[in-house]
């Protein structure tokens, strides 16, 4: 560290009888590593900033030089130290905020349940119930669902059958990927470059599933959905989607009346979120799948358009688990599904379980790297800087020889000072 210099007094122990001979250096503190000293966490002596502090041979550490001599020591923080950390902290500052801000609408989400604008057990009528024709009708009885071609796998037959033979007043739709091209040049043509460049065949069948929401309106199902009930009571909602574990919401049950705000929001931001993450799952998640329309979901509700019920309304109710799938009297009954998972699937599942586990362990990885470019930074600042020769000219302390470094300490003085009993 900085200057040493010598003093012309110290303080003397109590019944002492014979000459006391002081040392008295100021330590200056170059080094983050200084720095812990400083806050009591090094080894001792250790004492407060600006503060002088001396120690009688009897309260040495056994690491410390016997030598007799009562050690003081004055510690400041010199003004290399002092810019040196500010900008250090100026800069992590940014970054931490950049990168906060990066990730806040994804944690946001974390503590985000929807029970705002849940639609509640409540509010349903039982299947067959004569109150339910008394409810209005806002989204028309359209089902739409997605396919490569007509032939649908046997697997999905029953799901899709129970659709349509309980809604035999609904307009049936079954997107293929040739109607679905069909559309998106007809009515889209802006966005039909991205539609055409998807690296994954899921992503338009994500893709278009918004678009015909926005464009002709209805309910849109999964083929792994089959259904339980009759869908009309979800029809009094001018666009719900439905809410999924552990955080967020789905994509694969979902309703809206033609042109609602919240779908042409979801449209219009596919291209915006058009990224390949490298990880086949990520990808199609964030740009076009559950994730991608609940980050859309969020912003949506910090936008302020969530508001206002009926036709003219933008706000979005949320089907949630209970009324989606749970129970005999649940809307939804799920099938096998999820064709489109490859392997890295299996990674995200397990993360997406562990997900406390691994933000703790992130938060600790980040403070381990913080730390280090912490005395990475201070490092370099020594290099421009003359290294004082070590205290009295002695070796490091036991501590100091085990992490590398030591106290940077000038001229050390002795003095006699006075006589005292010991």
């Amino acid at each position: 560290m900085g200057r040493g210099k010598t003093s012309s007094s110290a303080p003397s122990p109590a019944g002492s009888a014979s000459l006391a001979r002081v040392r008295w250096t100021t330590y200056s503190l170059l080094h983050p590593l200084d720095w812990i000293l400083a806050l009591g966490l090094g080894p001792p002596p250790s004492p407060p900033i600006g503060a002088l502090v001396c120690q009688h041979p009897s309260q040495y550490p056994h690491f410390l030089h016997h030598d007799g001599l009562v050690h003081c020591r004055h510690l400041v923080i010199s003004p290399a130290m002092r810019r040196s950390l500010a900008v250090f902290l100026a800069v992590t500052g940014v970054i931490v905020i950049f990168l906060v801000h990066s990730v806040y609408t994804l944690l946001t989400l974390l503590v985000e349940d929807g029970s705002a604008d849940a639609i509640h057990s409540a509010e349903i009528p039982a299947p067959n119930s004569p109150l339910i024709d008394n409810m209005p009708q806002y989204i028309p009885k359209i089902i739409h669902q997605t396919y490569i071609n007509e032939s649908v796998p046997e697997i999905w037959r029953e799901a899709q059958r129970t659709c349509i033979d309980i809604h035999e007043d609904y307009e049936y739709k079954m997107w293929t990927d040739a109607k679905s091209r069909e559309l998106i040049a007809t009515e889209y043509p802006w966005f039909l470059n991205t539609f055409d460049n998807y690296s994954q065949p899921i992503q338009r069948a994500d893709a278009i599933r918004y678009f015909v929401l926005a464009h002709f309106g209805g309910v849109y199902i999964d083929l792994d959905d089959g259904c339980n009930r009759r869908l009309d009571p979800l029809l009094s909602y001018p666009a719900w989607v439905r809410r999924t574990a552990p955080t967020g919401i789905s994509n694969d049950a979902m309703g809206s009346i033609p042109q609602h705000p919240f779908f042409l929001t979801v449209v219009e931001s596919l291209r915006y979120y058009d990224k390949n993450w490298r990880l086949p799952y990520i990808t199609v998640m964030y740009s076009t799948g559950p994730l991608f329309l609940s980050v859309i979901w969020k912003k949506y509700m910090s936008s302020g358009a969530n508001i206002g019920d009926g036709a003219g309304g933008g706000r979005v109710r949320i089907l949630m688990m209970d009324e989606y799938n749970r129970y005999p009297w649940s809307f939804f009954s799920h099938h096998k599904g999820s064709s489109w998972h490859g392997k890295d699937a299996r990674l995200i599942f397990w993360m997406g379980s562990h997900w406390m586990m691994l933000t703790v362990m992130g938060f600790l990885l980040a403070g381990v790297v913080g730390f280090g470019l912490w005395w990475v930074w201070g490092r370099m600042l020594l290099l421009g800087q003359q290294r004082a020769k070590r205290r009295d000219g002695g070796s490091s302390s036991v501590w100091e020889k085990a992490m590398g470094w030591g106290w940077r300490g000038g001229k050390a003085g002795y003095e006699t000072t006075e006589r005292h009993p010991v």
